[in-house]
């Protein structure tokens, strides 16, 4: 018990450990995107294009989306650290947006964006899974 008298308790290993698995999930497609960000934005041939797509973005703009949503990505991964609700909430919120944002470059690049696209659901269901279970330090 704390010295107000409510009681407090431990955060329980599964959801510390899903967080922790998803923050470096996040950490590792945050730096993903930010390579195919760079990719795209410094080498316009390096992705080819399939026809006929109804979303189709010129490469260097798909660069720059890629980039700054993987800094902002990586970011929220190194916040998932703090254990704060606030940075879970952050995970998830760009877990889906990333998710979307592969749903979309498909076209350029499939394998790649279906792999970030599984990755992005396994982030969302370890940050809500336990999310009961987990304290704000």
């Amino acid at each position: 018990m704390s010295q107000h008298g409510v009681q407090r308790h431990e955060p329980s290993a599964w959801a510390l450990g899903f967080t922790g698995f998803a923050a470096f999930m996040m950490i590792i497609i945050g730096v993903f995107d930010v390579i195919a960000g760079l990719s795209g934005i410094f080498q316009n041939n390096f992705y080819a294009v399939t026809s006929d797509y109804v979303f189709r973005l010129n490469v260097t703009a798909w660069g720059w989306i890629h980039l700054i949503i993987g800094i902002v990505v990586l970011a929220a991964g190194f916040g998932l650290f703090s254990g704060a609700v606030w940075a879970r909430t952050v995970g998830v919120i760009m877990a889906i947006i990333i998710g979307i944002e592969n749903f979309f470059f498909l076209p350029y690049y499939p394998l790649w964006s279906i792999l970030i696209i599984a990755l992005s659901i396994a982030v969302i269901w370890a940050l809500t899974a336990h999310g009961h279970d987990i304290t704000e330090t």
